[in-house]
């Protein structure tokens, strides 16, 4: 045989191998994720009743730390608060995108969004999701409304129905409304509690401004989420390592603390803008927060048979807004050092992150367990194994 016909027939063999192992990778991610979802709702489901508990097992006692109103986080909840309950809004259509089945938009349609609508409260302008169900006194953030918004306007791109781009634009208006000249501009967190300015609302309300320009058209909104990353960048970026500081007061105190889903969102937004304009100052900044988040929010391990970077306990959901903005980064640049790592460590949670009912603690390296399992985290797991059932990677 000839040796270059045999060179040429090894790499294609190889070619072939490399493919199927991707693909038999990406259809287990699939599978993942819909056993997770499956298990989500049979055990945070309520019989005869959309909504969905907070923590399993479910605790009528259970407080939250996360609301700005200390009596009402005080306040024991049958169902879950709209934070977590968003996430299978994320989850659904991230579902949906990885396999354009059907059977998501289905569910989407008949059962998480009539119980995303229990929270919908008309009774005040502009029209906003509040954080408990059925009630006009419930705080109003923007940051869970922002979340909302994404992956409604992600829905209309994948669907070209325009019933999603409607909710998508409704929860814009309520956006708009937080947005004032206090600090030179930005986004307040909480609609009652305008006392300072967070990356959670106004990072991904940059992401949501230029994803509704992609949607529609309108410069309007462009040149508005070219505005919030100018004001995020500007009051929130450390300029020492890139990443992104958690809030701003009105008296110009800056909360320091740094969260990954923060920087996560900024790495989107800059990825964006890069897609949009093509300026290499937005691809520049995206690349240099993302070597910061890696470098920070994952910790080196030389453990045989582990991840080499393991991700650092925290929020899971956090981590799964970080995906986002390397998928984002990834995308544009094909630096696939991120994404073979989340691979690594979404692999290794599914064998040993679990727990016996099919849930998922908040520790990578599945050396502790949580003493309940939050629902969010839940979500976060099937969104991360749905978008990365998309990537294809060696």
């Amino acid at each position: 045989m000839n040796k270059n016909n045999s060179i040429a027939g090894n790499l294609t063999l190889l070619i072939l191998m490399t493919g199927f192992s991707l693909f038999a990778s990406n259809k287990k991610y699939v599978k993942n994720a819909d056993q997770t979802l499956q298990s989500i709702y049979k055990l945070y489901g309520v019989e005869n009743n959309l909504l969905l508990r907070e923590t399993y097992p479910f605790n009528a006692q259970n407080k939250v730390t996360y609301l700005a109103d200390s009596d009402q986080a005080s306040t024991p909840n049958l169902y879950t608060y709209l934070w977590p309950y968003s996430g299978s809004l994320t989850a659904t259509v991230c579902m949906y995108d990885a396999t354009n089945n059907n059977k998501y938009r289905a569910m989407l349609d008949k059962k998480v969004i009539p119980g995303l609508e229990l929270y919908c409260d008309s009774s005040r302008r502009p029209i906003a999701y509040a954080s408990y169900i059925e009630t006009a006194t419930a705080d109003r953030f923007y940051d869970d409304n922002i979340w909302l918004g994404i992956d409604f306007t992600d829905m209309y791109m994948l669907s070209k129905n325009k019933k999603y781009l409607a909710k998508a634009l409704v929860i814009w208006d309520f956006i708009l409304s937080g947005n004032n000249n206090v600090l030179d501009g930005g986004i307040f967190w909480c609609e009652q509690k305008k006392e300072s300015k967070h990356a959670c609302s106004n990072a991904p309300a940059s992401v949501y401004a230029l994803k509704l320009f992609e949607a529609t058209n309108d410069s309007a909104f462009f040149y508005k989420g070219l505005e919030l990353y100018n004001w995020t960048i500007k009051h929130l970026q450390d300029t020492t390592d890139y990443l992104i500081y958690d809030n701003i007061n009105r008296n110009g105190n800056i909360d320091k603390a740094k969260y990954s889903y923060n920087s996560g969102q900024m790495i989107n937004a800059a990825a964006l803008l890069f897609k949009l304009t093509g300026q290499m100052e937005y691809l520049q900044n995206a690349q240099k927060i993302a070597k910061s988040a890696y470098n920070r929010f994952f910790t080196d391990n030389k453990n045989v048979g582990e991840p080499d970077k393991i991700l650092k306990k925290g929020d899971v959901w956090f981590t799964g807004v970080l995906l986002r903005g390397f998928i984002e980064l990834y995308e544009i640049d094909k630096n696939n050092t991120y994404l073979k790592i989340f691979k690594q460590n979404l692999d290794y949670a599914w064998l040993h992150m679990r727990t016996k009912d099919g849930l998922f603690n908040s520790d990578w390296t599945g050396k502790t367990t949580d003493n309940s399992n939050w629902l969010l985290t839940q979500f976060a797991m099937v969104e991360m194994y749905a978008r990365m059932s998309q990537i294809k990677i060696n």
